[in-house]
């Protein structure tokens, strides 16, 4: 069986950024966030060996989630400057490898890569989403996994359904209800009041 690599820029340029020291360049560039998304891209590329392989980035434009709920990740620190200004170096190596970029105005990167891994489920194809968001559990089925960086780089966790029902007691297609239930504070998503995690999964 073949295998697709789907990477969610963002979300992986943020862990790189976040757990790095401040790398910089002769010249005075700060790199950290480069540095640490081109060692996992080249880790992948050499330990996954894949078939396929796509990045998605985030666009500037509002979501269809923010112009549903105006609050929508409305109390998130906005990211350093620093941290943006890595961006189109990480995009240009990313042209230079020519692995092809997704994105859409109005979706976040994670509903392009979900949409590309449900697009593959049919064909002769296991799916490999590499993130850093646990909201993609949900899309984890028996040929779409999460492979979740961690602070180590070099030892990501693998998701698949076994994995999602050890660490929460639900199936993956549960994961989205716990979250509309318990709500989820780093969107800025209230939840019903007076359910938190544990009675979510007994409603379950």
């Amino acid at each position: 069986m073949q295998k697709l690599i789907l990477i969610d820029g963002n979300a992986i340029i943020h862990r790189a950024f976040h757990g790095l020291p401040p790398f910089r360049t002769s010249k005075g560039e700060l790199v950290n966030a480069v540095y640490g998304f081109s060692s996992i891209l080249l880790t992948l590329l050499n330990k996954e060996q894949p078939d396929y392989i796509a990045v998605a980035f985030d666009l500037k434009a509002p979501t269809f989630r923010h112009k549903e709920y105006k609050e929508y990740k409305a109390t998130r620190v906005k990211a350093p400057d620093e941290l943006y200004a890595q961006i189109p170096r990480i995009r240009e190596i990313v042209q230079a490898f020519r692995i092809p970029i997704y994105e859409k105005e109005g979706y976040e990167a994670d509903d392009v890569l979900g949409t590309l891994a449900k697009q593959a489920e049919p064909k002769d194809v296991i799916t490999y989403i590499v993130t850093g968001d646990l909201d993609t559990l949900q899309l984890v089925t028996e040929k779409t996994k999460i492979l979740a960086a961690t602070q180590k780089f070099s030892e990501p966790v693998i998701y698949d359904t076994q994995k999602v029902l050890g660490r929460y007691g639900l199936k993956p297609s549960q994961i989205a209800d716990m979250k509309g239930l318990q709500g989820d504070s780093s969107d800025n998503i209230k939840g019903v009041s007076g359910i938190g995690p544990k009675t979510a999964k007994i409603l379950l």
